[in-house]
């Protein structure tokens, strides 16, 4: 993961490796918050296709 190499390069005691970890949280946690929502959207489309697939049945 790109994100996690460059993570993994800068010493984390230094100014750089601080403004690394705040731009890295950042993205990180924005990106997550897509994957939930997605994970959501996904979940409540199965479960509605199965209700109705169920009612025909």
């Amino acid at each position: 993961m790109p994100l996690n190499d460059g993570l993994a390069k800068v010493d984390p005691s230094s100014a750089e490796g601080a403004r690394f970890w705040a731009s890295y949280l950042a993205h990180w946690t924005f990106w997550n918050h897509v994957r939930t929502v997605a994970a959501i959207a996904a979940t409540t489309s199965l479960t509605i296709a199965l209700y109705h697939r169920a009612g025909r049945a």
